[in-house]
């Protein structure tokens, strides 16, 4: 087939196909990703039939990673990540360090030379961030503070393997590789200092400007009163910002959007921006899926079986055991080490690009780049059973292991509150779930009248912060029992959920029904919809941001005219 149009014709293909696999794989009961996985196959140069252009359909992709980072950005905060540092850190750098020295462990016995498994290792050893987050946001734990741990935990991996692939290429003569070898110190440290160094001055002037002129630009956009610019804005920040980063300080695309949608997170039109850019992200997000397919050559399973394997189950169980201890080690709870250990037993984008890196140095053989591209194909169809596995293997372990429920136990001192809480906060007291925006003036508005109310917030740092202030608190995602539980919400009289997850409220309106059947629950929601839906579930009172806007308004046009208020 001639290419007179290849954008076109790639798109047309990859969506066309995507679109009727993801059906075939949601009719056998099986994640849509997986059918886009196989299109990706199906159109890809190892299969006969048409084959879509490779070079079109890379850089498809990497839009998709821009915009799928740019979007978690909008929702994860610098405080977010620096909430996790003390886990996220140390935790990525060990676990990269345990998974590189399995790499390296099977090529060896392979045969092949310390550097090809040394760049082999490498390759298992980071996690896909775009298949974590659809994971996550399948699930509605995207925002929950194990989901923030994972992502934070994936970001610092990224920022080690930009690191890695600046250092690589001055490396190379000495590992092996095609490149002559420059054994001289100096220059090498002066490749690493200006990498640092590079890197620093992106994120400081991100946090210094960055944090500014996002903001401004989308409140210019929105004062324009045209959707088309809104949404032109956004995306125009999230893709500039990606290609200034890779251009400017060698920063990954990825890395440049996340960093772009943190800034952005500071605008009071974030929400808006997340909503705008959502099907353009959903879009391209299937465009990456089907370009990770058209890599895999399906004939090295055929001819490596116990290769595939062992490569498998490093990227699977190797990884995820490393995680799963070290998290523990940190003495986080069970559940936590399970969500962490699923999140990253798959490998990604930045896998195909050090392996990419080290076959073009002559380090990596073509049979690695196969193996390679086999592991992510297989871990990331598999990663949604795993994820799917998390609960009822928690659930398991918890009912039968007593060793487990003590790990579920144990870890966040401010997980319960304090041993001196006065009665009245544990007996007919409210229970306010969420403390930003909303929460916050809730929270000032039952000081103001001497109410007693505990608040619950996943934000340790938050939580920390109101009991300095002498404000009982309990940190925790509310939609485990035990966070309320710990509120003592089966002995409140009230329980406002002020967290604009639907999906999130819904479970806590369920828990709190449970513990305490006559409890009154107040929350809010998006729109008339399922405000009229979550009343029909028990909940009192909800509430809708722009009815209740609306009201006060009128309520004030009422005063000014001296007409009578309607209830």
């Amino acid at each position: 087939m001639t290419h007179d149009l290849p954008l076109v014709t790639t798109i047309a293909a990859a969506f066309g196909l995507a679109l009727v696999l993801g059906f075939v794989a949601e009719r056998l009961r099986l994640p849509a990703l997986v059918g886009y996985l196989f299109a990706g196959i199906v159109i890809g140069p190892a299969t006969p039939g048409f084959v879509a252009d490779m070079s079109v359909a890379s850089q498809l992709s990497e839009i998709g990673v821009m915009l799928l980072m740019f979007g978690v950005g909008l929702h994860f905060s610098l405080d977010d990540l620096l909430a996790v540092k003390r886990i996220a850190v140390p935790g990525a750098v060990v676990q990269m360090a345990l998974a590189t020295a399995l790499g390296i462990a099977l090529a060896v016995s392979w045969g092949w030379p310390f550097g090809a498994a040394l760049i082999f290792g490498l390759s298992l050893s980071c996690a896909s961030t775009v298949v974590l987050i659809k994971a996550l946001e399948s699930r509605g734990r995207l925002e929950s503070p194990n989901g923030q741990i994972a992502v934070g935990w994936l970001v610092v991996e990224d920022l080690a393997t930009v690191l890695v692939l600046v250092l690589l290429p001055p490396l190379a003569g000495l590992l092996g590789g095609a490149q002559p070898a420059n054994p001289d110190a100096h220059s090498l440290w002066w490749v690493i200092g200006q990498t640092l160094l590079q890197v620093a001055a992106f994120v400081a002037i991100m946090l210094i400007a960055g944090r500014r002129v996002l903001p401004w630009l989308l409140w210019r956009a929105s004062r324009a009163g045209s959707r088309e610019l809104f949404t032109l804005s956004v995306v125009t920040a999230a893709i500039g910002v990606a290609y200034g980063a890779a251009h400017l300080f060698n920063v990954s695309f990825a890395l440049g959007a996340f960093f772009a949608g943190m800034m952005l997170r500071e605008s009071e039109f974030s929400h808006r921006a997340a909503q705008e850019s959502l099907p353009l992200r959903d879009a391209f997000s299937v465009l990456f899926f089907v370009g990770v397919g058209m890599l895999f050559d399906p004939a090295v399973v055929v001819d490596q079986p116990l290769r595939v394997a062992g490569v498998v189950a490093i990227v699977i169980l190797g990884k995820s055991l490393a995680a799963m201890a070290l998290v523990l080690a940190f003495r986080y709870p069970l559940n936590s080490a399970l969500t962490v250990a699923a999140s990253l037993a798959q490998i990604g984008e930045f896998s195909f690009i050090l392996a990419g890196l080290g076959a073009s140095l002559g380090l990596l053989p073509d049979e690695g780049m196969s193996l390679v591209l086999a592991a992510a194909l297989m871990s990331i169809a598999l990663n949604p059973l795993v994820f799917a596995l998390v609960e009822p293997f928690g659930r398991w372990a918890l009912k039968n292991s007593e060793l487990a429920r003590r790990l579920e136990r144990r870890g966040d001192p401010y997980a319960e509150l304090p041993m001196s809480t006065e009665r009245k906060y544990l007996t007919g007291q409210i229970v306010l779930v969420g403390y930003g925006r909303v929460g916050r003036r809730i929270a000032e508005g039952l000081s103001d009248r001497g109410l007693p109310y505990i608040v619950a917030d996943r934000d340790r740092s938050k939580i920390e912060a109101l009991r300095a202030r002498g404000i009982h608190s309990v940190s925790g995602d509310a939609i485990e029992p035990s966070v309320l539980i710990q509120a003592h919400v089966a002995e409140a009289a009230l329980l406002i959920i002020a967290v604009p997850d639907t999906f999130s409220a819904r479970q806590m309106l369920h828990i709190a029904r449970t513990l305490n059947p006559r409890i009154e629950v107040v929350l809010r929601c998006e729109n008339d919809e399922e405000c009229r839906l979550l009343k029909e579930e028990g909940c009192n009172a909800a509430f809708f941001s722009e009815q209740e806007l609306a009201k006060g308004m009128m309520g004030y046009v009422a005063e000014r005219f001296s007409l009578p208020v309607e209830p």
